[in-house]
């Protein structure tokens, strides 16, 4: 049976907090459309209620700043967040990986701010110029910098796991989605 866009939308919200089993790949994608669409919906409400819009006038130039809080897109991304999350760890499950490779850059982003914090944080401490403040600064930016470069190649591979076929068969994580009756 072909899952159709509203049954991954069913599914999903139905397994909101479901991390074992396997998800194909119309569910995660469907259910990823779904986001997107909401998120763009949520953006023009915003826009059209929520958006505060100054103009300030000197001498030649007119300038204009439009600010908003974007209250509704920060309610559908809190709605959504865990789903996604469930379908995007259950899809990798599906390609035979753990889930927690769907979480790779947040935890690289969690761990590269740790690093400036503790590392600068730590630099800070020592006399300004020393050579305890010169090694820790150093040394964070000899480990920040390739950690941010993993941070931006590490989306593009979750995004490549995300879109590999099924695993054929049953594999640690349970039975394939694509042989078993919804």
């Amino acid at each position: 049976m072909k899952m159709t866009f509203s049954d991954a939308i069913r599914t999903c919200f139905a397994k909101f907090f479901t991390f074992s089993g396997r998800a194909s790949r119309p569910e995660y994608w469907f259910f990823f459309l779904f986001i997107v669409i909401w998120s763009f919906i949520a953006g023009v409400i915003d826009w059209q209620f929520f958006t505060q819009v100054a103009t300030t006038q000197t001498d030649e130039v007119k300038q204009v700043t439009a600010t908003s809080n974007q209250p509704v897109q920060s309610i559908v991304s809190l709605i959504v967040f865990f789903p996604h999350l469930a379908v995007a760890w259950r899809r990798m499950h599906d390609t035979g990986r753990s889930g927690f490779y769907a979480m790779l850059p947040i935890l690289l982003i969690l761990g590269a701010g740790a690093v400036l914090v503790f590392g600068i944080g730590l630099a800070s401490h020592f006399q300004h110029g020393g050579n305890l403040d010169i090694l820790f600064t150093r040394a964070t930016l000899l480990i920040v910098l390739p950690t941010l470069l993993v941070l931006f190649v590490s989306p593009l591979l979750v995004f490549w796991w995300l879109t590999r076929p099924s695993q054929p068969g049953p594999n640690q994580y349970g039975p394939n989605p694509y042989e078993v009756a919804q």
